[in-house]
């Protein structure tokens, strides 16, 4: 019988993040996702019956995530898992064409809610002394500078964060590969349906997920396969 995991899992809407929200639930996990969309949310809710939890939450709101913790962790416990997979992309132009508010906009999601999530739930699993911590970085973030930054950042961060657990748990630097999601669409355009779906990616990814440990603490690893 497989021993139930809380797994708590940013952008839990489109793309990855539906995509293991779903996987996770269908194996017996309980799952604590956000998305921005209060409808997202709901179909979400109502694909994952279960014993789990979805909440409206834009990560780069800090008092959000903070209340979304303090009830999430209130009702499961601190979690298992930390997926902080919430990103977005600014259209593909050069550097100098990229608006000022885009690019911040960009920075507050993409790093500034990872340390949001960090901060309100990693404590909880200080308690515990036990859990793991994955940042969604990227292994093609080439193409669109802010994009880049913000994913050279997130490996920066996850070193540092690793080097500060203690040793019964882990940080770890996830590059999910080249999936078939809306983001890759915006930037490969057709040839995005040569990849993999998420669905696809999400049945390797999730028990390869499910078996990171204090072991892999500070790595920077790739969906095998992917």
């Amino acid at each position: 019988m497989v021993e139930a995991r809380t797994v708590v899992i940013t952008g839990a809407t489109r793309g990855l993040g539906r995509a293991m929200a779903e996987k996770f639930a269908a194996l017996g996990h309980r799952v604590i996702g956000c998305g921005r969309s209060a409808g997202a949310i709901a179909e979400l809710a109502a694909a994952c019956r279960g014993n789990h939890r979805f909440d409206t939450v834009d990560v780069a709101e800090d008092a959000a995530v903070a209340a979304w913790a303090r009830a999430a962790i209130a009702e499961f416990g601190a979690p298992d898992l930390l997926l902080n997979n919430a990103a977005i992309i600014n259209p593909v132009q050069p550097l100098w064409q990229i608006p000022a508010a885009g690019f911040d906009a960009l920075v507050d999601i993409n790093i500034k809610g990872v340390a949001n999530v960090i901060r309100h739930f990693l404590p909880a699993m200080l308690e515990r002394q036990r859990g793991v911590c994955v940042n969604f970085s990227s292994g093609w973030g080439r193409s669109v500078a802010p994009y880049c930054a913000s994913k050279w950042a997130i490996e920066g961060l996850t070193k540092a964060l690793a080097a500060e657990l203690p040793a019964t748990m882990a940080a770890v630097a996830l590059n999910p590969g080249i999936i078939d999601t809306d983001m890759l669409q915006a930037c490969f355009g057709a040839a995005a349906a040569h990849y993999p779906t998420a669905e696809s990616w999400a049945e390797a990814a999730v028990p390869f997920l499910l078996k990171l440990g204090a072991a892999d603490n500070g790595k920077s690893l790739t969906v095998p396969g992917h």
